[in-house]
């Protein structure tokens, strides 16, 4: 029996990837409902393809232009249906025909369809770090049974499949671990120079817009350290990052004996999102790109928190806890925004998020919703920031 997939977030690139995967084993995997935030054509696209016979789009106008094509389609696409905006997100996160939902979508627009599918039992891939950093301590206890809360980032997923069988204290550190990104080797007079379209061009990696500038400045490695202490319950001074140049390593672990475990592959996003999709058992096939191990060369360093402070803002951050994880998450969006959008420097990042964790003087968040609401407030106060740098960059 195939199991039913509801993908959310279908259209980036870890949808994506998680798509390839359902083309690569047909056998295995149905789609049964897309989301995606405004993508017409594209989703029309791929319900026809994957026979798939409900949409659900975050943009009511989007939808709206959808069920105009379904309208006027005959065949596949004539009996797609609709939805939209959150209701419509989570309306499918616990229908009986859905066995699998895989949240891959930036921001916290999914939280409630995440919520709604552990509450509801399903099985659930997850690659959405706004969500567990600004809500883990209200998300995390909703996953009740084991393996029902899959990691689908490669270096999540990395430790996930280093954790499986081991004792939970037998965790002595785990390690993540990051390229370093196009300006690992830059001084910091040439960071002050970088501009938005060198920032994207990420070397390894194939993504979007705001995780490319993040991964250049760090503040990726940063935020996935926060997010690992959610997912694996984990102190912050039990989780960190490393450099590895050569992305063969995705993740790290170091038991109380001394002995280390490592996840290795080559660097494809359907390779996590097979052993998600396909837990507990693997996949039958690989992907076509297993690295020979003659001639590879592995070799580990510290990242550098002076040359990019990001890192070292989001460790603090883990160690402050309360309310500065989600103040990050929602002053780094704002910050990248800006810099995408050239009204501030690269390193001006740092120097916003550091702005706003000093000057906010709230409260810890006792609920979900005061947790996201600090998340907006930190977005707010970079806003007010990045304006009075606008103009001073490049």
């Amino acid at each position: 029996m195939r199991k039913r997939l509801y993908i959310i977030g279908c259209t980036g690139s870890v949808g994506s990837s998680v798509l390839s995967v359902c083309r690569s084993f047909p056998e295995h995997f149905e789609i049964a409902a897309l989301a995606a935030n405004s993508s017409v054509e594209r989703m029309i696209a791929l319900a026809e393809e994957f026979s798939c016979s409900l949409l659900v789009f975050s943009d009511h106008a989007a939808a709206g232009r959808a069920k105009e094509i379904v309208s006027q389609s005959t065949g596949k696409v004539g009996r797609v249906k609709v939805l939209s905006g959150e209701e419509g997100l989570r309306e499918p996160a616990s229908s009986q025909d859905i066995d699998h939902v895989v949240v891959a979508s930036s921001g916290i627009g999914a939280v409630g369809a995440l919520m709604q599918a552990l509450r509801s039992g399903k099985e659930v891939s997850l690659a959405n770090k706004e969500s567990i950093v600004a809500g883990g301590p209200w998300i995390m206890p909703l996953a009740k049974k084991e393996g029902q809360l899959r990691p689908l980032d490669s270096e999540h997923n990395a430790i996930w499949q280093c954790l499986s069988g081991e004792s939970a204290s037998a965790v002595k550190k785990i390690y993540l671990t990051a390229s370093g990104g196009p300006f690992l080797n830059f001084s910091r007079e040439e960071l002050d120079k970088v501009t938005p379209a060198m920032a994207v061009a990420h070397p390894v990696w194939s993504m979007g817009a705001k995780i490319s500038v993040d991964s250049a400045s760090l503040m990726n490695k940063g935020i996935e350290i926060l997010e690992a202490m959610y997912l694996f319950s984990l102190s912050a001074s039990q989780v960190d990052a490393v450099v590895a140049p050569n992305p063969f390593i995705h993740g790290i672990v170091l038991f109380s004996d001394g002995s280390f475990k490592m996840c290795a592959s080559a660097p494809d996003m359907g390779i996590p999102a097979m052993s998600a999709l396909f837990h507990p058992a693997r996949s039958p096939r690989d992907r076509g790109n297993t690295p020979a191990l003659e001639g590879l060369v592995l070799s580990f360093q510290a990242p550098d928190d002076v040359r990019f402070p990001c890192i070292r803002l989001a460790r603090d951050a883990a160690h402050r806890g309360g309310a500065y994880p989600a103040l990050l998450v929602g002053a780094d969006e704002a910050a990248v925004g800006c810099f995408l959008d050239g009204k501030i420097g690269f390193m001006d990042i740092p120097a916003v998020v550091e702005e706003v964790l000093e000057r906010y003087s709230g409260s810890a968040p006792l609920t979900l919703e005061h947790a996201l609401d600090i998340m907006i407030e930190g977005r707010s106060i970079a806003m007010a920031a990045c304006e009075k740098r606008r103009g001073r960059c490049f």
